[in-house]
């Protein structure tokens, strides 16, 4: 399928995401990018350009260069924000973890991506310590910092972030991506959901994740629009928020607990509510349009960024991930008696490949895995993963098919559903 039509947005001021990020902070100098969640603290674009120029020097200090790897370990703040985006300015690769990572998948992580520094925002970092890491606070790198030296200047083809997924077997592997690849994603999503300086962004999602990092916090910068910065998911806190947001960003937990506080009406004043990372029950989907909160789910993957979404405009589709976003192809494969088949994508926003593995080819088809079905007016929805298909009697059943059925009772609040062996 080709891309989908979107009418909205116009392209990004720069070739790297810090680039238009810093022409951003320079159209707008007073403007709030970042508020703090609890309201204490604001951060302009004038004051988040030149701490992070300056974070950016100490990190050169301190013998970072350009495409050495940087472990961030912290949960979101002002200070945290401000240290990884000053990762990208200096022109290193970022590596964003778990604040929870520990033991044999930190050893692991630091085996494969050999960082040179790590940014931590948990004073008990020992373990990197004894990993052989040198480690440093965000808060750090973030106060007291010298004036501002030169900025690096960055290609497009420059290798900007490490991000580490599991898939279903084996160790976790870094996807690579390049300011290019990053810049081309980000383009995509600000010029469908129309995003720009007038919206505020709800941002409670983790930042070790694409979700929460590049959708959430990388597109609200790029957009020159601002985010209200919380750490963790608390339904009181972000009702709080709502009035002086815009949008919205969660996954499926997240609006089941919001529905069952019986306030999820309260996020009917914001334009734009997205969920995604797992697919959302319809008849969750039904109960919060119920309340006139219309969501719009998408889908896309840590190798991929995004590449599917309803429309902002027009059918917003329960159980379906929408049609493709700009420069974003899409098929589907090996189609089954049932239409269903192994989803494919290519795009400028795929990632470059797994450090230290094998590349992706530039142009080439991005087997994702995951199963998928497509409607004759283009609407894709996702039927499960290949690995989790279930054989029996010779029939083809999807998990994602029997859950969703399951999920309708009222006691039901998650369900998963997985095949046994049988020896029928």
């Amino acid at each position: 399928m080709p891309p989908g039509r979107w009418p909205h947005g116009s392209p990004l001021p720069g070739r790297t995401l810090p680039e238009v990020w810093a022409r951003r902070w320079a159209a707008r100098p007073d403007a709030a990018v970042l508020v703090d969640g609890s309201g204490s603290a604001t951060v302009g674009g004038t004051e988040l350009d030149q701490r992070t120029a300056q974070a950016a020097s100490v990190l050169a200090e301190r013998g970072v260069g350009r495409g050495d790897r940087v472990l961030w370990r912290a949960r979101a703040s002002l200070e945290s924000v401000g240290a990884l985006v000053a990762v990208l300015r200096a022109g290193a690769v970022l590596v964003p973890v778990s604040p929870s990572a520990r033991g044999a998948e930190m050893a692991h992580i630091v085996a494969d991506a050999g960082p040179v520094l790590a940014l931590c925002g948990d004073p008990d970092s020992g373990d990197l310590l004894g990993l052989g890491v040198p480690v440093m606070s965000v808060d750090d790198l973030t106060r007291d910092a010298p004036r501002a030296g030169a900025l690096p200047e960055l290609r497009p083809g420059d290798d900007a972030l490490i991000v580490y997924t599991s898939g279903t077997t084996g160790k976790p592997k870094g996807a690579v991506h390049t300011h290019g690849s990053l810049l081309a994603g980000i383009a995509s999503l600000t010029a469908a959901w129309g995003w720009g300086p007038a919206d505020r962004l709800v941002l409670c999602l983790p930042l070790f994740h694409v979700h929460g990092l590049c959708v959430g916090l990388f597109g609200t910068l790029a957009a020159g629009a601002s985010a209200a910065v919380f750490d963790r998911f608390d339904e009181s806190a972000v009702l709080g928020a709502a009035p002086d947001s815009t949008m919205f960003f969660g996954v499926p937990t997240m609006y089941h607990r919001l529905a069952a506080s019986g306030r999820a009406g309260e996020l009917a004043g914001l334009r734009l509510c997205v969920s995604g990372s797992a697919p959302l029950a319809a008849d969750l989907w039904h109960r919060l349009a119920g309340e006139r909160v219309e969501v719009l789910e998408r889908y896309g993957m840590t190798e991929t960024l995004l590449t599917l979404s309803n429309p902002l405009d027009g059918e917003r589709r329960p159980g379906s991930v929408g049609v493709p976003l700009p420069g974003v192809e899409v098929a589907i494969d090996d189609l089954d008696d049932q239409g269903v088949g192994e989803l494919v994508v290519r795009g400028a926003s795929v990632c470059r490949g797994y450090w230290g593995r094998a590349a992706v080819t530039p142009g080439e088809w991005f087997v994702t895995g995951d199963l998928a079905s497509v409607a004759g007016d283009g609407y894709v929805t996702i039927r499960g993963r290949r690995t989790e298909l279930i054989i029996t009697g010779g029939h083809n059943v999807y998990p994602a098919e029997v859950e969703a059925v399951l999920a309708r009772n009222p006691g039901v609040v998650e369900v998963a559903v997985v095949g046994v062996p049988s020896e029928e």
